[in-house]
């Protein structure tokens, strides 16, 4: 990248406002669009709109959120309840909490799916869960969907965990004992008494 492409670039590689930004963003782009790559000034130019969307989409969240009647109380907890929100959280290190109440809140967060927490894995970044005995018909569609959800709500509220291995509902009743015992008198098929002689 030349010389001027880097001018007046505040310490730490950090735009200071939007202003500053977008004149970098346009200084990188016309770089590449003079040293003949096109094809990079157009994944430039891409990723520059992917951020902007996302950012802006995130900021909007916020200020919704806040604007809310239950932002009254605690308006940072309506924020930490939004997965856009909390995912430029924890991508800026802002967020509050630490991963194991992230992991909680985001297994929260998938109403129609609900899995029960078994373990996490810090080094590996395998969460181990299991799922409620009722959730879903039991299907493999079912199971499918519900798997993609709890990864979806993770990604954003913890994407600390790289690996789900959902383990099947743990049956809590144990099966009927079948009784067997004499039919009481009278009952169907059962043979009638014989009568008593004088």
């Amino acid at each position: 990248m030349s010389a001027s492409t880097t001018a007046d670039r505040p310490p730490g590689g950090t735009a200071a406002n939007g202003e500053e930004a977008g004149r970098r963003v346009e200084e990188i782009i016309d770089h590449l669009t003079a040293e003949g790559d096109s094809e990079a000034a157009g994944a430039a130019e891409e990723l520059v709109r992917v951020l902007m969307d996302f950012y802006g989409t995130g900021l909007a969240r916020m200020v919704s959120l806040l604007e809310a009647p239950r932002a009254k109380g605690d308006p940072f907890a309506a924020l930490l309840d939004d997965a856009v929100v909390t995912s430029l959280l924890v991508l800026h290190d802002l967020h509050p909490e630490d991963t194991s109440a992230r992991i909680a809140r985001a297994l929260r967060s998938v109403r129609s799916y609900p899995v029960e927490l078994l373990s996490f894995d810090d080094a590996t970044g395998t969460l181990h869960l299991r799922s409620a005995e009722s959730s879903g018909c039991g299907c493999a569609s079912t199971a499918a969907a519900g798997r993609q959800e709890v990864e979806t709500a993770l990604s954003c509220f913890a994407p600390e965990v790289t690996t789900v291995e959902i383990e099947g509902a743990a049956s809590s009743q144990e099966p009927p004992l079948l009784q067997i015992s004499r039919p009481p008198s009278g009952a169907l098929g059962s043979a009638p008494a014989s009568p008593k002689t004088p």
